[in-house]
């Protein structure tokens, strides 16, 4: 689960790491007084307003409606409402968004911490995640702070530094200098670096993040270091432990029909190709993915219907692989192991009729317990299903149908 720029940072915040400060608004009347409680609260006369969407690269985006820039600067509070006027309500077009843009319903007015004049600054990058090969967590960070960050990876990976921490144990004090001493600091600088990195750990780890990306983590001009930016990233499966995160969730930034997959209980994926999928089990989904690629074909989700395939909710299933007219064909691909492959067929066969007329072709292949009842099932069915019994099969079939 994503979470907004500023639902990170007020995360962070509370594990003790120094973030920017902010205030969000939703409406752009209201954004002289956020900025007024944020001159009160931190000092600053000059503001960053940028937008919140679940996309990175929101500086060098655009908004298509006002051409405005998606983080921008207002040098004073007379500029301030014209600013957010500039993102608000616009859709921002971005490396990491598709079509329009993203709407942009929320701006955080976020204090200035560059302190204008002064140079003695600089930008690092820094992340945590899990490295799976490992069995640890790492910390990925860089010298080379900023927008740019992709180049650097790219063309000078020897700038990008890891260090590993073993989960059953956590990160250690020279780990933590370690880090600050890699990236060029001394002093006070380097003190306060020892105490962000832990800081920063401890709130990955306390609150079941699958990511933390901090870019950019900013040393100020009197050796403060501040979390610029904050991209978080929960793991779903910690949720339980979380509900005040799970809260946080912002439907509107998520696809539509992920989100009324999900609350059905369906594990769906969408995807750019032509094929629809219905299968159960994510080996078995990823196998059918592929066959579908090799006859010629591109899948067009990924929908995992788990062990429970009745007509109710292959119907389901139905109605939100439909939902993309980009879709050709439909392949099901069960394998009857706990659940029966008659029961399947009968879904099929009752989910078939309730929709009425099918607008495409529809291929099913069941296999597993009862498999040969299941087929028959749906080649007495009268309709207009085409059953195979080998993957193969089921591959020409695909390249049948799309021809």
């Amino acid at each position: 689960m994503n979470l907004h720029e500023y639902q990170g940072k007020s995360i962070l915040k509370s594990y003790g790491v120094a973030i920017q400060e902010g205030v969000v608004v939703d409406k752009a009347e209201d954004a002289v007084a956020a900025a007024k409680k944020l001159t009160e609260s931190t000092g600053t006369e000059w503001y960053v307003v940028k937008a919140q969407i679940h996309a990175g690269g929101r500086g060098k985006g655009v908004v298509a409606e006002t051409g405005s820039h998606g983080v921008v600067l207002a040098k004073g509070i007379d500029h301030v409402e014209e600013k957010v006027k500039g993102i608000l309500g616009g859709h921002l077009e971005t490396a990491q968004t598709n079509g329009k843009g993203k709407l942009v319903s929320k701006v955080l007015i976020a204090q200035d911490v560059y302190y204008p004049g002064e140079s003695a600054t600089a930008e690092f990058y820094m992340s945590v995640l899990l490295d799976r090969e490992q069995g640890k967590n790492v910390i990925v960070y860089s010298t080379e702070g900023g927008m740019d960050i992709e180049h650097v990876a790219e063309h000078t990976p020897e700038l990008i530094y890891k260090e590993f921490i073993d989960p059953r144990v956590g990160i250690q004090g020279f780990q933590a200098r370690k880090i600050a001493f890699n990236l060029g600091l001394s002093g006070e600088a380097f003190k306060q670096m020892t105490k962000f990195v832990v800081s920063l750990y401890n709130a990955y780890d306390g609150i079941d993040a699958a990511m933390f990306e901090i870019n950019p983590v900013l040393k100020t001009s009197d050796n403060k270091i501040i979390a610029v930016d904050a991209k978080v990233t929960l793991d779903g499966n910690g949720l339980f432990r979380h509900p005040d995160y799970a809260a946080l969730r912002d439907l509107t930034e998520e696809d539509p029909t992920e989100v009324e997959a999900d609350a059905a209980g369906l594990n769906f994926v969408k995807l750019d190709g032509n094929v629809g999928c219905m299968v159960n089990g994510a080996g078995l989904a990823m196998a059918t993915m592929d066959i579908i690629k090799l006859s010629g074909g591109n899948p067009a989700n990924f929908l995992d219907v788990g062990g429970t395939a009745n007509a109710e909710r292959v119907e389901k299933a139905f109605h939100i692989i439909l939902k993309d007219p980009n879709v050709k064909a439909i392949l099901i691909n069960i394998f009857g192991g706990i659940v029966r492959c008659d029961r399947v067929a009968q879904g099929v066969v009752d989910a078939y009729k309730n929709i009425g007329t099918f607008p495409v072709p529809l291929i099913v292949r069941l296999q597993g317990t009862n498999a040969e009842e299941a087929k028959k099932l749906i080649d007495d069915s009268g309709l207009d299903v085409s059953s195979v019994v080998l993957l193969q099969e089921a591959a020409d079939k695909v390249r049948e149908v799309l021809a």
